[in-house]
């Protein structure tokens, strides 16, 4: 990060969150079949016409919508289809031609008929989507329960003016809507009035202001890439590939296995740059705005409130530079997903950055984040050579933060408020030495805390003592919070 960009930083470390996340309505409504057949004859349209307010009957996505759609599984077929080329060597007859064009014939009609069965309203207090041919669903939403919509435009969708509005809802399941796709600025729109109706606000209220942190700089953000596990690998396996096919061109065919793989890794390499290249991270009454792409860009919201845990990595091989890299785990946000943003488990709010960074935004979403200060027995050190100087723990009254590692040393804060469980582990040696691990589960996958190779008498009392933290820290979490906009 330049000077500049650094002393937008300390700027902003003035900000103080009026919040600590979003509120909820008093009630949560439900959705009525009232007035479906004449929202039906009288306000079904497209979305060609600018949206003028969410009362109204029934209304369609955009009619390049399937266009957009797929273009993401014709990426598919493409990268299947040159695999395919590189590995048997296709001859150059048309009837392989005629199935690739039948392919791209069926995923367009596919996307048109699923276009012309989607529509969508938002009644009373809820947004439905009803959509299907044969099987038809209709999904209610409550605006009340929406935890923070994200905006994502893919590459095509920019050059079509176009973008897709991803609801996250209150359920840790990961329950999520999609409206693919809208013209760009009724997204907008219409992302800012639900929004409001969410936090209990008029339809027409303006957006909290926003307060940038954060802004990356690319060339160190291709710097971490290149000097990350992946990064090396990658481009190891792309030298080798490219030493094999110049020196011996026939056995080009017998690698198509290899370049499969080293396609999906030059993918996740590319995801890595696209999902931090530019990014920039405000902060605003309901969360942290984060917003980064090259080619399919996103706008995403972490509320404060669905934080389940933090981490901090410090890889090998940017220890020399002091550079880390921020992940949270947000509630509500699905594993598997066709899109990026949205399939990720852990979102990293800095990519790569200096501690200072690192610190400044962990304030912002753990602002009673504790330091590891209590470090591990001396016997450890028999039972865990290689991570021992890594191990270290420390809590404050609402979180915990765990320190480990062997290679890379990882740094993780729990709110006391989303523990789920509490285990008490005790493998063979550590029997041998008289250590105990505490582990505490939250309702994400990716980030457990450990209490790992602590005296016994130590862990028994943590084990009995949590508990009651965590009780107290959920009835603190429960006050309400209003909402503070403009």
């Amino acid at each position: 990060m330049n000077s500049a960009d650094e002393h937008s930083a300390m700027d902003a470390t003035a900000i103080q969150r009026s919040a600590a996340g979003p509120s909820r309505a008093e009630a949560s409504a439900t959705a009525g079949p009232a007035g479906e057949q004449a929202g039906e004859q009288a306000g079904e349209r497209s979305d060609g016409q600018p949206i003028a307010g969410l009362a109204g009957g029934w209304r369609r996505l955009h009619p390049l919508s399937p266009l957009v759609r797929a273009g993401r599984h014709l990426v598919v077929v493409a990268t299947l289809l040159l695999s395919g080329a590189v590995t048997h060597q296709q001859d150059s007859g048309g009837q392989g031609r005629y199935w690739d064009l039948a392919v791209v014939a069926v995923v367009v009609i596919i996307g048109v008929i699923s276009w012309l069965v989607t529509r969508w309203q938002v009644d009373n207090g809820t947004l439905r989507i009803e959509t299907g041919l044969l099987r038809r669903s209709s999904q209610r939403y409550p605006l009340s329960q929406i935890q923070a919509i994200d905006l994502v435009e893919s590459g095509l969708a920019r050059m079509l003016g176009l973008a897709e509005l991803h609801l996250r809802m209150a359920a840790s399941g990961g329950s999520t809507g999609r409206l693919a796709c809208l013209r760009k600025a009724d997204a907008e729109i219409l992302r800012a009035r639900l929004l409001a109706l969410a936090h209990g606000v008029a339809e027409d209220s303006p957006p909290p202001p926003e307060q940038l942190l954060v802004a990356l700089s690319t060339r160190r953000l291709i710097t971490s890439i290149l000097l990350s596990g992946q990064g090396v690998v990658t481009i190891g396996a792309t030298v080798v590939f490219a030493a094999v096919a110049t020196a011996i061109p026939a056995a080009v065919g017998a690698l198509g296995g290899a370049v499969g793989l080293l396609i999906g890794m030059l993918t996740a390499a590319w995801r890595r740059f696209n999902g931090g290249f530019e990014l920039t991270v405000s902060v605003a009454a309901d969360g942290l705005h984060l917003r980064s792409g090259a080619i399919q860009t996103a706008t995403e919201t972490i509320p404060f409130g669905r934080v389940q845990a933090v981490q901090l990595v410090e890889p090998l091989l940017w220890r020399p530079l002091r550079w880390c890299r921020l992940e949270v785990e947000v509630a509500g946000r699905r594993v598997r997903n066709e899109n990026r943003p949205e399939g990720r488990q852990l979102r990293a709010v800095l990519p790569v950055g200096d501690h200072g960074q690192a610190a400044f935004l962990l304030s912002q979403l753990i602002p009673t984040a504790p330091t590891a200060d209590r470090r591990a027995p001396a016997r450890a050190r028999w039972k865990a050579p290689l991570r021992y100087r890594y191990l270290a723990w420390g809590d404050s009254k609402t979180c915990i933060v765990t320190t480990n590692g062997r290679v890379r040393r990882v740094t993780r804060w729990v709110p006391l408020e989303k523990v789920q469980s509490i285990r008490r582990v005790q493998g063979p040696l550590q029997r041998m030495f008289g250590l105990a691990t505490i582990h505490l589960d939250t309702a994400g996958r990716r980030i457990q805390a450990e209490l790992t190779d602590r005296d016994v008498e130590e862990a028994d009392h943590q084990l009995a003592v949590i508990p009651g933290r965590c009780r107290a820290a959920r009835h603190t979490s429960r006050l309400p919070q209003p909402f503070h906009g403009q």
